[in-house]
């Protein structure tokens, strides 16, 4: 089953590197990682992708919530949330394609981010059934290179995954 979690960390060197290693020193594999910073620029957001079963994911969950770093642990399948991801794809622009590729671009609300004699560079953001559907259309014009995000989600209405101020004193951020 796959599964998406959110972490808060401290935005500090080498955490990267430490939720990276619990991952690989278990076996389990990261399907997709982003990181940034958030409001707050002493705390980082990490979406993660993963797959397991659930007793994999609660072994992950703990093991996550162990770390020295590491703030808050949300299991996005608990709770309500959006989910988008992104994708930049590179596609073969001929004379007879190039009206083809604007119209959907258009009809996925995509936009043309580059533009070269033979080829179109395209971004899409949506979800991940969105993502594959317009890279199934655009394919047999010749997709020449991609890369993507992969999800990144936020809790749905007015909830928000925060840090609450005792826990900032718990790591001496205060």
């Amino acid at each position: 089953m796959r599964h998406t979690i959110a972490v808060l960390v401290e935005n500090e060197f080498g955490v990267l590197t430490r939720v990276a290693g619990l991952f690989s020193g278990r076996g389990f594999n990261i399907e997709s990682l982003c990181v940034a910073e958030t409001l707050d620029p002493t705390i980082s957001a990490m979406t993660i992708v993963t797959r397991g079963s659930e007793a994999i994911l609660e072994q992950i969950l703990k093991q996550l919530n162990k770390l020295i770093n590491v703030i808050k642990v949300v299991d996005f399948e608990e709770v309500e949330h959006v989910s988008r991801e992104m994708v930049l794809v590179k596609v073969s622009a001929t004379e007879r394609t190039r009206e083809e590729i604007l119209r959907m671009t258009e009809i996925f609300r995509g936009r043309i981010v580059d533009v070269s004699p033979r080829t179109y560079t395209v971004e899409i953001t949506g979800t991940e059934d969105k993502i594959k559907a317009f890279l199934t259309l655009v394919k047999p014009l010749g997709i020449k290179e991609l890369v993507r995000t992969g999800p990144i989600a936020m809790v749905r209405g007015e909830k928000m995954i925060q840090v609450k101020e005792k826990q900032l004193k718990e790591t001496g951020d205060a």
